[in-house]
C-alpha cells in the first residue's frame, strides 16, 4: 500500500482528502502545518506528499525547500495543493522543484488522477536507467509516459544526407536535437593539423547533438553520415521541455551524461598509452558491438576511430587476418575469434 503525507492546516479540507485518498486505497498520514509535516515526513518516508502552501510555522515553500536538502526525502514526489492559483504562485512552486500543483476547490478524480500519475513516474524513475543513448530512449518515455518514439519523433521533419556528408559542424550553435531512423553517423574532433579523431558512433535508434544543447554551448565535435541516412529533427524547445519536465529525471539525465563522459576519457587513455594493435582491436569490437554485425566501414573511418594512421591501421588488419582473428573480404570485415581479440585489451 502507497502512504501520502497530506499537510493541511484547514480541518475540513485536511479530513476529507485524507478521506478520499484512504478510500482509494492509500495509506494516509496527515499533518496541520508545515513543520509537523517535516517531522512526519522524516518517520514514515512517505511515497508521496500532498501540501498546502498557506500555512502556519512553516509555509508549503518551506517544507519544499526542507525536503531538498534532505538527501533521504528529496526525490519524493510533491504536489502542491492550494488556493494560490495565480500564475507567479504555480511558476515559483514549480521552478522550486515541485512536480504538480492542483489548484483548490478540485473534484475526486482530479486529485486521485494526479496522485496516481506521480507515483507511476516516480516507480519508473526509481528503475536503474541503462547507460548510453539507450538509457535517454528510456527517460524520454518515462518522462512523457508515451513510448519514446511516438512522443518524440512522431509528425518530425525528416532530414536524409548522403554518405560523407555534414550534419552539424563544430563551433556551430544548436538548434535541434537529432534522431537517427536509418543509417550511421559518427561524430569527431579536428585538430590544427587536420587530424581527426572519432569521438562517437550512433546507430538507428539513437540521440545526438544533445550535449551542446544542455550546455547551452556551440557544438564542440562535428557530425558526419558514415554511409546514406534518415534523421528526424527536434527543435530545440522540445528537447528544453523534456529536460525541464521534472528534476529527478534531469537528474538521471546528469548521470547518463557522467557515464558517457567516463567512456570518453578511458578512451582516450587507451589512445595515449595502448599499443597500436591494442587501438586497432579496441575499435573493432567497439564497432561489432556497437552494430552487431560484419564490420563495413572505410579504412580512412576506422583509423580515425582507432586513433592511428590508415597505413598503420591497413598493416594491423592484415596481421589480424593471418592470425585467423578476423577475415576481410572487399573492403567488410568480420571477426573470427573475439575472445582472443578481446584478450589483447588486458
Amino acid at each position: 500500500m502507497k502512504k501520502i503525507l497530506l499537510i493541511e492546516d484547514n480541518q475540513a479540507i485536511r479530513e476529507n482528502t485524507a478521506e478520499i485518498l484512504e478510500l482509494a486505497n492509500y495509506q494516509v498520514f496527515t499533518a496541520d502545518n508545515g513543520k509537523a509535516g517535516i517531522e512526519t515526513a522524516i518517520k514514515e518516508k512517505p511515497d508521496l506528499i500532498i501540501c498546502d502552501i498557506m500555512m502556519p510555522v512553516l509555509d508549503g515553500y518551506g517544507v519544499l525547500h526542507l525536503l531538498h536538502k534532505n538527501t533521504a526525502l528529496q526525490n519524493i514526489p510533491f504536489i502542491f495543493l492550494s488556493a494560490k492559483s495565480e500564475r507567479m504562485d504555480i511558476r515559483k512552486g514549480m521552478e522550486m522543484g515541485a512536480d504538480d500543483y492542483i489548484p483548490k476547490p478540485f473534484d475526486e478524480t482530479e486529485l486521485l488522477n494526479a496522485v496516481e500519475s506521480r507515483l507511476k513516474k516516480a516507480d519508473l524513475l526509481k528503475q536503474e536507467v541503462m547507460a548510453g543513448l539507450e538509457g535517454l530512449d528510456k527517460l524520454i518515455s518515462i518522462t512523457d509516459g508515451k513510448g519514446a518514439l511516438q512522443s518524440m519523433i512522431a509528425d518530425r521533419t525528416i532530414n536524409r544526407y548522403r554518405k560523407k556528408q555534414i550534419i552539424y559542424q563544430e563551433g556551430n550553435r544548436p538548434s535541434r536535437l537529432y534522431y537517427v531512423q536509418k543509417g550511421k553517423v559518427k561524430t569527431y574532433k579536428t585538430n590544427d593539423d587536420g587530424k581527426d579523431l572519432v569521438i562517437g558512433l550512433f546507430n538507428e535508434g539513437d540521440y545526438l547533438g544533445y550535449v551542446a544543447l544542455l550546455e547551452g554551448a556551440s557544438y564542440n565535435e562535428t557530425a558526419e553520415a558514415i554511409e546514406d541516412a534518415e534523421l528526424v529533427i527536434i527543435p530545440r524547445e522540445d528537447f528544453e521541455k523534456l529536460v525541464n519536465t521534472s528534476h529527478e529525471v534531469m537528474r538521471k539525465f546528469i548521470t547518463l551524461l557522467a557515464h558517457n563522459v567516463a567512456e570518453k576519457e578511458e578512451k582516450l587513455l587507451g589512445l595515449a598509452y595502448n599499443s597500436l594493435r591494442k587501438k586497432v582491436a579496441e575499435a573493432l569490437l567497439t564497432l561489432h558491438k556497437k552494430y552487431n554485425a560484419p564490420i563495413d566501414i572505410s579504412r580512412e573511418n576506422l583509423a580515425t576511430i582507432a586513433g592511428t594512421a590508415t597505413e598503420s591501421l591497413i598493416r594491423t588488419l592484415s596481421d589480424f587476418k593471418s592470425e585467423g582473428l578476423v577475415n576481410i573480404k572487399g573492403g567488410t570485415i568480420t571477426i573470427l575469434n573475439e575472445k582472443k581479440l578481446s584478450s589483447l585489451l588486458n
